[in-house]
């Protein structure tokens, strides 16, 4: 399909690109509400992926939105390679009157290929890091030359970085489709909960999630803080990567801690163990199960974040270092208004979950107040919306 060796994909009123698994959620966020603005016809949808994840999830949304009556009929491809003839041979084929770009995907074959087209270019949900504006800029009269009609970034300092880039007159700010996908959201209940069986009901459950490999000797830190401040704790440690998982088996036996793989566990974890998790899927459950939860990837300033928003919904204020930039969309105020503890460093961390550890439960009204806060952001995706049925009315 890449090559289109299999064959050209058919006309479309609208071509939709989503780069990854990710981006073909937002793509389905805002094909979910999507009605043909043709009285005469439904809306023509080809959504396009680089990844078989992708491809999965695109595939699983154009079966939802078929017979739904909303006017709109989906094919969904790969992307096909960014190859200045094969993007023409398949803009060409598609003649898409507007094309949707989600995050940041700046396809230099794609967008040539659009404007000999006269394929009006929406970039939305757009977000730019300061290393990629400046490869970007050593480019910069393609990339001007290039510049989509309209982008939509997640914030006002994503928003700046694509005004250096395509110029200040086509961009715009928009709430991150994100937000609209998390509106009720939640973990699962406890007495639903499939880890409920593993952990001991007279100890405390402790998550340290999506831990990355820069941070791991603060995580050491962290642990042993923990074993002397809340010794009967269990442990559950996420490695975002398992090849990480040897290390840890190392640093364990080498410490002379207690501790054992979550595919091996065996009925419930005794008090004071570690459980390394070494399987998919489970973290939401887990956070769903803990009494504290710190959120990796956040403690070593080459770090930019991994989602603590998912504690939230279960009902648990998460423990965040201070390095978040992939996710300042969320905005600074979920930590002023407490929903989010922010620290400095492997002490700070000990003190905020042995402090989490001793309060009282109140997930029913964090799980509310995150509610609040999500649903104060939403409306991005309508907005999305909005912008493309103006492309193609009045293309």
């Amino acid at each position: 399909e890449r090559t289109l060796d299999d064959g050209l994909p058919a006309s479309a009123d609208l071509w939709i690109q989503a780069a990854s698994g990710g981006e073909a959620y937002l793509a389905w966020e805002v094909l979910k509400g999507m009605k043909s603005p043709f009285p005469d016809h439904p809306l023509r949808v080809l959504c396009t992926t680089n990844t078989r994840q992708g491809m999965d999830i695109l595939c699983r949304g154009a079966e939802e939105t078929h017979g739904t009556g909303q006017g709109v009929a989906v094919q969904c491809r790969m992307f096909p390679f960014d190859s200045p003839s094969i993007m023409r041979r398949a803009v060409a084929s598609a003649r898409p009157k507007v094309a949707l770009i989600l995050e940041t995907e700046i396809w230099p074959g794609f967008l040539t290929a659009c404007k000999e087209q006269g394929t009006k270019v929406l970039l939305a949900n757009g977000r730019m890091n300061p290393r990629s504006l400046a490869g970007y800029l050593t480019w910069p009269g393609l990339f001007r030359d290039l510049a989509p009609d309209a982008v939509m970034a997640v914030s006002e300092r994503d928003a700046a970085r694509f005004a250096t880039l395509f110029g200040r007159e086509r961009v715009t700010t928009m709430s991150n489709i994100k937000f609209d996908r998390m509106v009720g959201s939640s973990g699962p209940r406890q007495k639903d909960n499939p880890l409920a069986g593993l952990l001991p009901k007279d100890a405390p459950f402790v998550v340290l999630g999506s831990v990355r490999r820069q941070e791991e000797e603060r995580i050491e830190a962290v642990l042993d803080g923990l074993r002397r401040e809340a010794p009967e704790a269990v442990i559950g440690l996420f490695p975002r990567h398992m090849e990480r998982l040897d290390r840890w088996r190392e640093f364990f036996d080498g410490r002379g801690m207690k501790w054992v793989l979550r595919s091996e566990l065996q009925g419930s974890a005794e008090p004071g163990t570690i459980i390394l998790w070494d399987t998919f899927g489970e973290l939401v459950p887990a956070y769903g199960m803990a009494r504290a939860v710190f959120v990796g990837g956040n403690l070593d300033p080459k770090l930019k974040g991994q989602n603590f928003l998912e504690p939230l919904t279960c009902g648990l204020r998460p423990v965040i270092g201070r390095y978040w930039s992939s996710f300042h969309w969320v905005g600074r105020e979920i930590v002023e208004s407490g929903l989010v503890v922010e620290v400095d460093g492997p002490e700070a961390v000990v003190k905020a979950l042995s402090a989490a550890i001793k309060a009282p439960l109140e997930r029913k009204k964090v799980a509310s107040e995150a509610a609040r806060y999500i649903r104060s952001r939403t409306g991005g995706a309508e907005a999305v919306r909005k912008r493309l049925a103006q492309f193609l009315v009045n293309e």
